[in-house]
């Protein structure tokens, strides 16, 4: 398909994002193809790693294509998301453990199925272009596709700062908070060769080279002292009292979102701990994507970001402080039994 070019080129199998025009946005179909090609590769002599990168442009991948969830959930048919989560929460397990080394090149924007696709890979790496997010509560959801395992390993409060607020991160930070590992500015196209004629992913390590500062890292006290709180509401009143330029840059960003998706985010990555499985973060964050048409705010954060574009939603809560414990424990509620579940454990 053109939208994805797969093929194999010399010890390498390689997959290329092909929509520019729409920022290379991840759909359906592209998830399905890709993940055949990766089951081919696993057990193919032949095929030494994976090289995933995006043609030209300004994103590698910045998102799922969620027009056609919007039409789905305004039609009331909420199992269409529900599927191709499964389908593409597969995809990101399987990423995640491949046996053979993947190497991601992470151009400018990379956010949401981006990070599914890209930041799961063995080898990430970014430039001074690159712009990592998860920027999933603007649009009424939790960051998923795995995101939730990379927040919840970062340093300190950084994964529920990071979630909640959106905050897109450099090179620098993007390597300090866990989403990239390797800084490399210029020499992409020759790397790629050089990975393709030996498949040997060792020089991707070899290529890396000092990252540039990360603000997120001098900022990691404050972060860690505005953002411990075990309730959204507890971060939002921790912010109401700081008179700082960063609390007031991070209450900003909490107010544009959707209260119960940061609400939801916050208890997700408690739950999770300091170092989950891929298992644990795709399933709990299915506990709330599986109901997140029917019973969240996605489908208005679609339309008001994306259809309509207005910037005016009107989410279900009416503050970031204002949601009730028992809508979250609703959210993040087991799945009734007999519920199809992402199939991502070994």
């Amino acid at each position: 398909m053109t939208d994805v070019q797969i093929r194999t080129e010399g010890r390498a199998g390689r997959i290329t994002l092909n929509r520019p025009e729409v920022l290379n946005a991840l759909s359906w179909d592209m998830c399905l193809a890709i993940e055949v090609a990766v089951d081919a590769w696993a057990t193919d002599p032949a095929i030494d790693l994976i090289l995933l990168d995006a043609a030209p442009g300004r994103a590698f991948c910045a998102g799922g294509d969620i027009l056609d969830m919007h039409k789905a959930g305004t039609e009331g048919r909420y199992d269409y998301g529900q599927r191709f989560w499964r389908d593409e929460y597969r995809l990101n397990a399987k990423l995640f453990r491949f046996p053979k080394p993947v190497v991601s090149f992470l151009h400018g924007f990379t956010m949401g199925g981006g990070v599914g696709l890209g930041c799961h890979a063995s080898h990430r790496i970014v430039d001074d272009s690159s712009r990592i997010a998860m920027p999933e509560c603007a649009i009424g959801l939790v960051p998923d596709v795995g995101g939730s395992l990379i927040l919840a390993r970062a340093p300190g409060r950084l994964g529920e700062y990071l979630g909640t607020t959106g905050a897109r991160m450099g090179p620098g930070d993007a390597i300090h908070a866990g989403f990239a590992d390797l800084y490399l500015p210029d020499g992409w196209d020759k790397l790629k060769a050089a990975l393709c004629a030996s498949g040997d992913a060792t020089l991707a390590d070899a290529a890396g080279q000092p990252p540039p500062k990360a603000p997120l890292a001098d900022q990691q006290d404050e972060i860690d002292a505005l953002f411990s709180g075990e309730r959204l509401a507890d971060i939002v009143a921790a912010l109401a009292a700081s008179t700082t330029p960063f609390a007031a840059d991070a209450r900003a960003a909490l107010a544009r979102n959707a209260p119960l998706p940061m609400a939801c985010t916050v208890e997700i990555l408690h739950r999770l701990g300091d170092d989950p499985s891929i298992d644990q973060a795709l399933l709990m964050e299915y506990r709330f994507t599986h109901r997140a048409l029917e019973q969240g705010d996605f489908v208005e954060g679609i339309r008001a970001q994306v259809v309509d574009k207005d910037r005016n939603p009107r989410w279900r809560h009416g503050a970031p402080g204002d949601v009730p414990a028992v809508d979250v424990a609703n959210m993040l509620a087991p799945l009734p039994k007999g519920t199809p579940l992402p199939e991502v454990t070994p």
